[in-house]
């Protein structure tokens, strides 16, 4: 007998198990267009330039030491953070309404900010995109919400925002839900909300009284601007919407396994701060107690040296620059091989992923014939992709949506 016993497998993490069979297939031809990494033109990973000179330069500077840092993390990294989102401009920093928490990337700022709205501000009821990032329900439900909902976001048939659905579905939620919105690249379709749209969203947001939760995982390497990826955040805030926005620096510096992010929090009168920070602080003292200490040091020194900042400004205005390229690459060949079905959304889209279109007969279609290995939903790695594999990919393409019925 064990106290383990009956314990049922749980089904695999999709992006990780694609990830696996693409690397366990010993076909002499295979592209990996799954999990979500930065990819050079060569398939590899990239460690940033200036993200390998800091790390140097932490590694020789005999003054630091590895002790813990406060449970809400390393003050500097959360001022840079919480400014890069905001903006050191934003009227929330002026006036002493906006703090950081120093948080595990993208997933642990978002299980610590749905803790403390379901612990300590007892919000149960969530609404995330439909589609939406695979990880977003599962967090929220691990973190005590009860009502984990759906709001539309996508027009399946005409490859766009469906912001008529996305706002009715808004004005149906109760009020004080918390509502999960992508600051830029919304993961997995790829597709943002214009401007327009965002006051739109804001505007009912506000009125009905629902809470802001942002998700930014990709701001700068979106479009290569970072205050242009997050325009939708600081409107929000200049309409005087509360909010906490989970930001992650996992896909903008590279830093992946060093699991870097951070909850910038905006409130609206700053006597609440404290409060806010002491409850805080037991949330997190009760899952990791303190942060790790060399990812942000190095997000810290970059996003606070000149020098530096605009070095890595030039690293991710090239990611975003080959991520471009490749989408208009895919889609060239497309258009050339005359792929039934209509493709513009590709360029449309933002971001390293597209919201391809394809179902799942044929996304099992394109492993199994040409080893070509995305997720089931149709979404693609963009930076998956290069000049000498593009055009294979966009063959198993066209082959596959003429073999299989095709919902493009």
């Amino acid at each position: 007998m064990s106290f383990f016993d009956g314990i049922p497998v749980a089904p695999p993490i999709e992006v990780f198990h694609k990830n696996k069979l693409y690397l366990e297939e010993t076909a002499p031809v295979k592209v990996n267009l799954t999990i979500g990494a930065y990819r050079t033109e060569e398939g590899q990973p990239w460690v940033l330039p200036v993200v390998h000179e800091t790390e140097v330069e932490i590694a020789n500077d005999t003054t630091l030491n590895h002790e813990y840092l406060p449970v809400l993390g390393h003050e500097g990294f959360r001022k840079a953070a919480t400014e890069l989102v905001l903006g050191e401009n934003s009227p929330a920093i002026k006036e002493g309404r906006s703090f950081g928490v120093q948080c595990l990337s993208g997933t642990g700022t978002l299980r610590a900010g749905a803790e403390f709205l379901a612990s300590v501000c007892n919000m149960k009821t969530v609404y995330v995109s439909n589609p939406t990032w695979g990880n977003h329900k599962l967090v929220f439900k691990k973190a005590g919400f009860t009502a984990v909902n759906d709001y539309t976001f996508w027009d399946y048939d005409n490859k766009r925002v469906h912001i008529e659905k996305l706002l009715a579905d808004l004005e149906a939620a109760p009020e004080k839900s918390v509502i999960i919105l992508h600051g830029c690249a919304h993961n997995p379709t790829g597709m943002d909300p214009t401007q327009d749209q965002w006051k739109q969203i804001a505007e009912v947001v506000k009125r009905k009284n629902l809470f802001t939760f942002f998700d930014i995982a990709y701001q700068g390497f979106a479009s290569g601007d970072p205050a242009a990826d997050a325009w939708a955040i600081r409107y929000f805030v200049d309409q005087g919407l509360e909010m906490v926005v989970s930001q992650s620096f996992a896909k903008n510096f590279g830093l992946y396994n060093e699991r870097v992010g951070n909850l910038t929090v905006v409130v609206n009168n700053p006597a609440v701060i404290a409060g806010f920070q002491s409850q805080m602080s037991l949330v997190i003292r009760a899952n990791w107690s303190n942060p790790p200490a060399h990812g942000a040091r190095i997000v810290h020194k970059v996003l606070t040296t000149p020098e530096r900042r605009e070095q890595w400004n030039q690293a991710i205005q090239a990611m975003s620059s080959r991520i471009k390229q490749m989408r208009a690459a895919l889609l060239a060949k497309l258009t050339e091989l005359g792929t039934p079905g209509t493709w513009g959304h590709i360029t449309q889209q933002i971001g390293m992923f597209s919201y391809t279109g394809l179902n799942t007969a044929q996304v099992d279609h394109l492993i199994a014939v040409h080893k070509v290995f995305l997720l089931s939903d149709g979404r693609i790695n963009i930076c998956g992709l290069n000049t000498k594999n593009v055009e294979y990919v966009a063959k198993a393409i066209d082959e596959t949506v003429r073999a299989v019925k095709s919902n493009i």
